[in-house]
């Protein structure tokens, strides 16, 4: 996805990190299309495997890796491998298949702290998927 504007009408959709594989780009538009769904930022939750100091970390949803960039502001919290973090941000896909997807975070929470959260996280993206994606695909 070129680097323009974000559309902040777009929702940002609730996934698992497997599913933006998933994701086209649109042609002519700074958007992507997942589920008949136009899009630019992903809603993710996992749990951090690597942090480095530059602002690069690798999240785990046990569907699939996804490397995060951080910027500086909210690279300045402790973050560290281990934790379950929320994660929201403009998703780039990969260039070529031996590449992890990509998010830009502009919202990131530490969500360690509340245990339930990630069995809570799956039945959210569920809920999702049948209430809004699943209606576009007919």
């Amino acid at each position: 996805m070129a680097k323009a504007s974000m559309d902040y009408e777009l929702a940002a959709l609730k996934l698992f990190s497997a599913q933006l594989r998933g994701a086209k780009q649109e042609p002519h538009v700074n958007a992507l299309c997942l589920f008949g769904i136009r899009f630019q930022r992903a809603w993710l939750q996992g749990v951090l495997v690597s942090a480095s100091d530059q602002g690069r970390f690798l999240l785990d949803d046990s569907s699939d890796v996804v490397e995060l960039t951080v910027p500086p502001l909210l690279a300045q919290s402790q973050w560290k491998a281990g934790q379950y973090v929320m994660v929201v941000g403009p998703y780039t896909p990969s260039k070529s298949g031996d590449e992890f997807p990509s998010v830009q975070a502009q919202k990131m929470v530490d969500l360690s702290s509340h245990p339930d959260r990630e069995s809570m996280w799956y039945l959210e993206v569920v809920e999702a998927h049948k209430l809004f994606y699943l209606h576009n695909l007919t």
